[in-house]
């Protein structure tokens, strides 16, 4: 079985910076028109105007991290928004910041070292984290009108590879991730190949100080599985985000639940 790189190797930046635009256009189509204080149910407590909010704010927040090259952790978060009264223009608001954004994506060399709370301390972490940001919030406001999403599978292998690489240094806004410990127990994520591909599969192995994604092949991932979890490519990207349940029959689940139960529990945010 052919495995991602398991170590964090990103698409071609042009990819993130082309998708990140179609994707917040898709993102304003599903929200332009709707109910801001509309429900979204995959985020609970969150209105339209909520997740609108969200999805505007954020992505000009990685700009200003990225216009500054920032070098080590912000002090705030406060950037200036420019943002409507009415909750009713917020989606002609985030579709006003493309070009805002994919100006500073061109401008911005992707190599050039700067800080990130992630495992890879370049520019080009924050227009992929920017993208998955996007394209998950897009599923959300499209199911919450009723719309049943579809993912390119290659940006949704990307995004799978992208949550595990990034997920042990997201303790410090999902403090349930510190806690996520074990005893060399190891689980396995796979999806289909596509387009001609072979299938793909990270393993993760939990410790006693903790979790980590392990590199693909050599003894570090050849040990037995714990638990696995199979499914599509947009599938497991939705069920990492906790959008989907692995009791869901589109995926194939073998080994122990508890630990899958554990997993889901601790990583939620």
């Amino acid at each position: 079985m052919a495995t991602t790189s398991g170590a964090g190797h990103p698409l071609p930046y042009d990819t993130y910076r082309d998708a990140i635009e179609r994707e917040t256009a898709r993102f304003v189509e599903a929200v332009r028109g709707a109910d801001p204080a509309g429900a979204v149910p995959s985020c609970p407590d969150w209105t339209r105007a909520d997740l609108t909010r969200h999805v505007g704010s954020l992505q000009r927040w990685f700009c200003a991290l990225l216009t500054q090259r920032v070098q080590e952790p912000p002090r705030s978060r406060d950037v200036e928004l420019g943002l409507p009264e009415d909750t009713r223009e917020y989606a002609d608001w985030v579709a006003a910041g493309v070009p805002g954004v994919a100006a500073v994506l061109r401008e911005t060399d992707p190599d050039a070292a700067m800080w990130a709370w992630g495992a890879d301390r370049h520019a080009r972490f924050w227009a992929r984290r920017m993208l998955f940001e996007t394209l998950v919030h897009r599923v959300d406001a499209e199911r919450a009108a009723g719309r049943e999403p579809d993912l390119d599978p290659v940006l949704a292998a990307d995004g799978v590879d992208e949550f595990l690489v990034n997920l042990p240094y997201a303790g410090v806004f999902a403090p349930g991730v510190t806690k996520l410990r074990g005893d060399g127990e190891t689980l396995a994520f796979r999806c289909a190949g596509h387009g001609g591909a072979a299938d793909e599969e990270w393993r993760v192995r939990l410790d006693a100080e903790g979790f980590r994604l392990l590199p693909p092949g050599g003894d570090a991932g050849a040990g037995p599985v714990t638990a696995a979890v199979h499914g599509r490519a947009a599938g497991l990207l939705l069920l990492l985000y906790g959008r989907r349940s692995y009791r869901e029959p589109a995926f194939d689940v073998s080994g122990d639940p508890t630990l899958l139960d554990r997993w889901f529990t601790h990583t939620a945010f």
